[in-house]
């Protein structure tokens, strides 16, 4: 079941569910809106020659209120708000359609588990053949929660939990 506007509200002055900062106007009629942050990772091509699933991805760190994709181009950015969720709620990430008609995809795996802590790490690509000039603090995704049929057994506690910045792929650690 999706959460409407008015769950949502019960949720978070519940402290079922956190969102922190909230702008008076994020919570949408079945979503909340997250906005983007300062923190950005571009994969450091100068020191890779190769991108493989066993070993770690080297970054280059970008902080700036305002940074501009070239066409085509990809790079790892976080919401500002961090979020909390409990074990029986889950969230969609989704970009936010005015972004989409740009030719910015925006995009993490697209899930949060239940139980995560963090700021949201989101996949952004430009599609368009024009670059894109990207600020912090503007509204560029949604998360629509879910109810669960019961709390996790096992609630989230993986390799990107607590995350407060940017973080690249861990895939490498995977068992």
């Amino acid at each position: 079941m999706i959460l409407s506007d008015k769950t949502i509200k019960q949720y978070l002055e519940q402290k079922k569910l956190k969102i922190e900062p909230l702008a008076s106007n994020g919570v949408q009629p079945a979503s909340v809106d997250c906005t983007l942050g300062d923190d950005f990772l571009v994969v450091d091509e100068n020191n890779m020659d190769i991108l493989t699933l066993n070993s770690e991805i080297k970054y280059r760190k970008l902080q700036s209120k305002e940074i501009t994709l070239p066409p085509h181009s990809f790079i790892l950015a976080t919401t500002q708000e961090y979020i909390e969720l409990p074990e029986d709620l889950t969230a969609f990430v989704e970009g936010r359609s005015s972004i989409g008609r740009m030719g910015l995809f925006i995009q993490n795996a697209g899930w949060v588990d239940p139980g995560f802590k963090g700021r949201i790490t989101l996949e952004l690509y430009n599609a368009n053949s024009l670059p894109i000039k990207l600020e912090a603090g503007r509204r560029v995704c949604q998360l629509v929660f879910c109810k669960m049929d019961n709390a996790a057994e096992t609630p989230y506690s993986g390799k990107y939990q607590g995350q407060l910045q940017t973080v690249g792929s861990r895939v490498f650690q995977d068992k």
